[in-house]
């Protein structure tokens, strides 16, 4: 087992024993703002590109409290953090001008930072020897947000919130007519110090949504970005910068050629994807079997990606009407028997969620590619929150769990890396 996710384990004594005592004074900023000096542009929503960009990351309801209020995206995030950025190169994309930008999603605007021509661009740091016409997202992640709160396991959250991003990219990517392929292969060194990151910021994926113009070869792009805040408040972690750097390499890929194919109306797709919500808690109701098996196919459609992963998906079964109660791995049972009130245990102690829900879900992998792996998962996560909410059903994301005790349960010795709910 990587180090780094062994000495991050949650158990019933690490929880009581090491609770959070957060500094409310030193809360990071979850926006990062490039200055004024940049060229920026508001996202017009009646354009069509614009529309697209901001059904990735745009901000669409706000959440008031005694005292504080924040803003909720289109893509989900442990603890409303957001750790991860969105960067992107644009070329060829009509009303786009040839670029690479910055999604500001404080201001819904793109901003841009370094201007390309048609003989130079990214495509070489991901790998691409001529131009791509198109989308080449990179997403980003600036640790402290997470960390602040989430201490030495923020780097986890860093990752699933990565996949969740990637997920929304993919999930918007339907609203257009080319698959969204998702890329770990790329140069992590190069671009954090172009991008001016200086260790406080790191990225972690790419995805494209572009074809190739293989007659136009391309030089890589030089340029060299100041530093810009990204949190307002900071506090190095050297344990998660040892991981993301030990991570960095990939080992053994194996490439996922197969597009998924998902079925969803165009019109209730663009509702579910603007109206997503995490569920703050179920009351017990029970889903259909036809329901579930949607879902499971949806969540099961093959990742695009140069890096696949095996991640193994775990449903316990709660309340699925003329269904077992039981727990089954890639659809076939493991074991019968009513396992809610465990599930809710082995999730922290969150019964509302995985007690309640109609089926609790636990994403394993022995992989070796942790970044990839851990992403892959993340999007899977958001996969679950997009067919779930298609169907008017809720959706909840669980970061926390006992590990070991999970493992045990699912009587595996895999990296438990996520844990979901579903139901009414």
């Amino acid at each position: 087992m990587f180090w780094y996710h062994e000495q991050t384990q949650h158990s019933y004594v690490s929880v009581r024993s090491n609770p959070n005592q957060l500094d409310w004074s030193s809360q990071p900023s979850t926006y990062k703002n490039y200055p004024d000096s940049y060229p920026k542009r508001k996202l017009d929503l009646e354009n069509e590109e614009d529309n697209f960009l901001y059904h990735i990351a745009g901000l669409t309801a706000k959440k008031s409290y005694p005292g504080f209020e924040y803003y909720l995206r289109i893509n989900p995030s442990a603890g409303a953090l957001y750790p991860n950025e969105l960067y992107f190169q644009s070329r060829g994309v009509e009303g786009v001008e040839d670029g690479v930008y910055h999604y500001e999603v404080a201001t819904h605007a793109i901003t841009l930072i370094a201007p390309i021509s048609e003989e130079e661009g990214l495509e070489p740091y991901l790998g691409y020897d001529h131009a791509m016409e198109g989308y080449l997202f990179l997403v980003s992640a600036i640790y402290y947000r997470s960390s602040w709160k989430y201490k030495d396991r923020a780097f986890r959250y860093c990752l699933l919130d990565a996949g969740h991003l990637l997920g929304s990219i993919e999930a918007a990517a339907l609203l257009k007519p080319h698959a969204v392929q998702i890329l770990y292969t790329m140069d992590r060194e190069k671009l954090n110090r172009m991008f001016g990151f200086e260790e406080r910021e790191f990225f972690l994926s790419a995805a494209m949504l572009a074809i190739p113009r293989k007659a136009q070869k391309i030089d890589a792009v030089e340029f060299a970005l100041p530093y810009v805040e990204g949190s307002g408040t900071f506090e190095p972690n050297e344990k998660i910068m040892r991981a993301y750097r030990e991570t960095m390499r990939l080992e053994g890929c194996r490439k996922a050629l197969n597009a998924p194919r998902f079925d969803y109306r165009y019109d209730t797709l663009k509702e579910t994807i603007f109206n997503r919500r995490s569920q703050r808690g179920f009351e017990g109701g029970a889903i259909t079997k036809a329901q579930f098996s949607y879902i499971m196919e949806m969540i099961t459609q093959p990742v695009l990606s140069d890096c696949d992963e095996e991640v193994s998906v775990y449903a316990v079964l709660n309340r699925v009407v003329d269904m077992p109660l039981g727990v089954q791995r890639e659809g076939a049972y493991i074991k019968y028997g009513d396992f809610a009130r465990e599930a809710g245990y082995l999730s922290l102690e969150q019964y509302s969620l995985a007690e309640k829900g109609a089926v609790t879900f636990f994403l394993t992998s022995k992989a070796r590619n942790y970044q990839a792996m851990y992403q892959k998962a993340g999007i899977i996560g958001h996969r679950l929150y997009i067919a779930s909410n298609y169907l008017g059903i809720g959706c909840s994301g669980i970061g926390a769990y006992y590990d070991e005790e999970v493992n045990a349960f699912l009587e595996n010795d895999e990296m438990v890396l996520y844990t979901l709910a579903t139901g009414r």
